[in-house]
């Protein structure tokens, strides 16, 4: 069984609760949350007790083998360091809420501190833990997809919320630009493109050109300034022998030979409903890399791919500020 301590009790931080309550490997033993009836709440809620700081929780000497950080703050990002180092700091592994943040140098420390406790430390990257990605990754692998040449990657919301000039940004496209290099790897080059939408005082939309190490090309389109009947989500990868197309994350997986019209389409693959689905299947996944004790630096969806995604996000914003191809 592994005891586990969830910090940030508002939506997100429930929605990890739930995820773990319903995982036999797990028992919740602790609540965080700076806001009283937060924490009170969920302490009712799972049946442990609650705590409103990081530090009254760890001199409360309760056995915790693994944490989420599900705090918020400014771009949904702000509020995960001081937690996490402490956390991390009391030699606990964390899972944390994407951003890992949206201050780099913040980000390091997170990420350098796990790395000298040689603990793990990964992000709530959930995109990339659904059936279809996995089988599209899986294709890949094997040569079905011949050598890839595009990676084309939508994603918008209706989101009205005025935050940052690159809330938008900052905040959606860590899962964007995870499931790019997920499929493509680390990025070289960045140019971006961004548009304030109607009424807006945002950046709310942006489109991304992305070239990869390997060679691979790849674009982002995202927006803040989307209705439902958009979808949630496109991914594309176009290689030399065959294209697939997953859509809204887990409910479609499409794949087109280039020299038949065979086309094989596999809705709902493993069962997986729709988005909220991604959550268990993220954190469940995770208890798995802890229970067989992977090594720090394989755990998937780990810190450091957290890290390399904010630095795109960063070179993105450079390049239109300055107006020019940004070299990471």
């Amino acid at each position: 069984m592994i005891n586990v301590a969830i910090v940030g009790m508002g939506n997100i931080g429930n929605v990890h609760a739930r995820c773990y309550q319903a995982n036999p490997e797990t028992k919740i033993v602790a609540v965080c949350d700076i806001i009283k009836e937060r924490a009170d709440k969920a302490a009712a809620a799972y049946g442990a007790p609650a705590f409103y700081s990081v530090k009254e929780m760890l001199a409360a000497k309760i056995k915790i083998d693994a944490a989420s950080v599900a705090t918020a703050g400014k771009e949904n990002g702000g509020d995960h360091f001081k937690p996490t180092m402490e956390l991390l700091g009391a030699g606990i592994p964390v899972l944390g809420e994407k951003p890992i943040s949206n201050e780099i140098p913040k980000a390091r420390k997170m990420v350098a501190l796990a790395q000298e406790k040689k603990i793990p430390y990964a992000v709530d990257l959930n995109h990339r833990f659904t059936p279809s990605a996995v089988r599209a990754k899986e294709w890949l692998e094997a040569g079905r997809l011949g050598e890839l040449n595009i990676i084309n990657m939508t994603m918008w919301i209706n989101n009205p919320n005025e935050s940052s000039p690159h809330f938008h940004m900052r905040a959606l496209h860590p899962h964007s630009l995870d499931i790019m290099r997920y499929f493509a790897g680390d990025v070289a080059k960045v140019q971006a493109f961004f548009k304030k939408g109607k009424g807006r005082a945002i950046w709310s939309n942006v489109q991304v050109n992305l070239l990869f190490k390997n060679g691979i090309i790849g674009h982002l389109t995202g927006s803040y300034d989307a209705g439902a009947g958009y979808g949630l989500e496109t991914c594309e990868l176009v290689g030399s022998d065959g294209r697939v197309i997953i859509n809204e994350a887990c409910q479609k997986l499409s794949f087109f030979p280039r020299r038949s019209n065979q086309v094989e389409i596999f809705e709902h693959l493993g069962g997986m409903q729709s988005f909220p689905d991604t959550f268990p299947s993220r954190i469940n996944a995770w208890i798995e890399d802890l229970r067989k004790k992977v090594k720090p630096n394989q755990v998937d969806g780990k810190a450091e791919d957290a890290l390399k995604v904010q630095l795109i996000i960063e070179a993105a914003i450079k390049s239109w500020d300055t107006g020019r191809v940004i070299t990471l």
